[in-house]
């Protein structure tokens, strides 16, 4: 059965110990952290999870810690994506198998596929899995764009249902869901309050790394509440945040983050960098005017 997914929910960091090894203890840790404070959902193995530096063991440990670790509490979709459709459908048996709510799977970001190889490509990965799919549109990194009109069509395969927008073109979700209809329910990516307000169910959110409960609270504010008011105050407090984890920064400004917060998730694996020095100043400036409690403090 098909399930319904609907809020904020955080594409989550990969942690990793002083050696650079995977830290399951802390991906364990930091899952708890981000129910506690009122994710909706969860998504490991994304672009800010790193999934393309891990390796296929790596992948699974994390799928697995994190599907154990929220224990229903909340939806975990596993980021299953790769060049090849075989491999994601490896990795999406394999999701499903751990447990998984649903995976979300980018479109292959090297070959350039056409309308109709995309179309193959994900009914391919439909049939050999009973998970509800959330197609991944991010154009930037893919050298692919997911217009409405190819949504429309990917729509038809039957547990292709979700989508996660991130482009910065907010029409795109008018314009999936009159095409689309009741077949395809749109997450942003980039835009939250935007998306929301567009109508879409969900966020897929970085900064929710940092945030959760203010991410999440800005969904309920607009979706459930449609309380503009509060929302876009709410919204405008959290830009920083945003615009922080924005671009090439997404993965170690987020992780330079949850280090001052008390949750240190280790250095991005190459060829990724740290933060350096100043741009470490910047976010620590950041968390300070926003008041952001270590997680200690949080809990």
């Amino acid at each position: 059965m098909t399930k319904n997914f609907r809020g904020t929910y955080t594409v989550t960091v990969t942690a990793f110990d002083g050696s650079g090894a995977v830290d399951l203890k802390t991906m364990a840790d930091y899952t708890n952290w981000q129910i506690d404070e009122g994710i909706h959902g969860l998504i490991p193995l994304g672009s800010t999870g790193e999934f393309l530096s891990l390796t296929d063991g790596e992948r699974t440990g994390v799928a697995e810690t994190m599907i154990k670790t929220s224990a229903g509490r909340v939806p975990v979709l596993i980021g299953t994506g790769a060049e090849s459709t075989e491999d994601v459908i490896r990795y999406s048996r394999e999701a499903e198998s751990l447990g998984a709510d649903g995976v979300m799977i980018i479109p292959p970001f090297y070959s350039t596929p056409t309308e109709d190889e995309l179309f193959e490509h994900y009914r391919r990965i439909g049939e050999a899995i009973s998970l509800p799919i959330m197609v991944y549109n991010n154009p930037a990194t893919t050298n692919v764009d997911l217009l409405p009109h190819i949504v429309a069509r990917l729509s038809e395969i039957d547990n292709v249902s979700y989508i996660k927008e991130s482009t910065l073109e907010v029409t795109r979700i008018r314009d999936i869901l009159d095409l689309c209809g009741d077949k395809m329910q749109v997450f942003g990516g980039i835009l939250g309050f935007e998306s929301f307000v567009e109508g879409a169910i969900g966020w897929v959110a970085v900064g929710s790394n940092i945030m959760p409960k203010a991410f999440a609270e800005l969904f309920t504010l607009t979706a459930d509440d449609q309380n503009y008011d509060a929302a876009r105050k709410l919204y405008h407090e959290i830009l920083p945040i945003i615009r922080m984890v924005a671009g090439h920064k997404y993965v170690s400004a987020s992780k330079a983050a949850l280090s001052m917060m008390g949750l240190p998730m280790g250095d991005p694996r190459s060829p990724r960098l740290p933060l350096p020095a100043n741009e470490m100043n910047e976010v620590q400036g950041i968390l300070e005017k926003l008041q952001i409690k270590t997680l200690a403090a949080a809990q």
